[in-house]
């Protein structure tokens, strides 16, 4: 690997640099490549940006000669090699990344770094796969990929009653109801409500097994300890006391053969504030501390939590899976 010029500082030269970093995506990009050496496209997935965005900023940090740039074939892959750089890049740099704490930001590129380095993987072991019998590509083109998500839902206990609250479009409905005694799907938006319903009969479902209920989370028409199961997906941060939710929630399930089981997806603790003005969030996400308190104040004995790895093309915050059981 070639090192970059080493030429002497001037007070011009320390204005080029810090111009050279005055941007927060330019210092997300070195913090990033300082960590793995990524592909252009690689690069911009874990920023969420646009890829002429990334270009552009790449090319800015190459000129400076901040980062190295490794050709293999058509794909070009850029690194942050600290020991490599410039005397003066190396000790301006240092300063920065050790100033930069660790925000919700960051932790969302870590996370979707995690995410593109999986998929890199994946996609490696797909190659040798196919190379030795093209399985997975045929068996996708004869079936689609998402056959094994749906099936597995055939491990739900047809028994069952379960209620999707907050259900919106319906989503969560339709994939439940095929394998359970009955869905309950609830929702404040009585244009919600129609939308599951039209969306059911789009899909070619049956609404037999589904009973479609206008209501708050904070009030649910449903008598206690009726429910077997509960989802809430998206929900618990439009709700201005998701506490109250819970409790409420936990009223209906049922608490008697181990007692009913609640899963919450929602946000991980984010800074994106603009959510709140464009979408009607109340909560800006929910730190580990603050979803594990709301559960067990709700009184929920267990809580198991696990967060989801991010889509590599998601543009979202992060989110979390959480299972309480009563």
């Amino acid at each position: 690997m070639n090192k970059p010029p080493h030429p002497s500082i001037s007070s011009q030269d320390t204005v080029d640099l810090l111009t050279q970093l005055g941007d927060a995506v330019r210092l997300r990009m070195l913090r990033v490549l300082e960590q793995h050496e990524l592909s252009v496209g690689e690069l911009v997935k874990v920023l969420q940006i646009p890829q002429s965005s990334g270009s552009r900023h790449l090319r800015v940090l190459s000129d400076g000669c901040w980062v190295f740039k490794r050709s293999a074939g058509p794909a070009s892959y850029y690194r942050v090699v600290i020991d490599d750089l410039p005397k003066e890049h190396r000790t301006l740099w240092v300063t920065i990344r050790n100033q930069m704490g660790d925000d919700a930001t960051l932790a969302e590129d870590d996370r979707r770094l995690s995410a593109v380095l999986a998929e890199r993987m994946t996609d490696s072991e797909a190659y040798f796969g196919r190379v030795a019998g093209a399985w997975d590509d045929i068996r996708s083109q004869l079936f689609g990929s998402g056959f094994t998500e749906h099936a597995l839902l055939g491990f739900v206990n047809p028994e069952w009653v379960i209620a999707d609250l907050g259900c919106g479009t319906g989503n969560a409905t339709e994939l439940l109801s095929p394998w359970v005694r009955e869905v309950i799907a609830i929702d404040r938006s009585p244009e919600m409500l129609d939308a599951a319903r039209s969306r059911l009969l789009e899909h070619g479902g049956s609404d037999e097994r589904i009973r479609f209920v206008e209501a708050d989370l904070s009030k649910l028409p449903i008598p206690d300890a009726s429910v077997d199961a509960a989802a809430c997906v998206l929900v618990l941060h439009h709700i201005d006391d998701p506490g109250a939710a819970l409790r409420e929630i936990r009223r209906v399930l049922r608490t008697d053969h181990g007692g009913g089981m609640l899963l919450v997806v929602d946000m991980c603790e984010h800074d994106r504030i603009e959510y709140k003005h464009a979408m009607g969030h109340l909560h800006m996400g929910f730190t580990d501390a603050e979803r594990d308190q709301m559960f067990y104040d709700a009184g929920f004995k267990s809580v198991r939590t696990h967060k989801l790895r991010p889509g590599v093309e998601a543009s979202g915050p992060s989110l979390f899976a959480a299972v309480a059981q009563v």
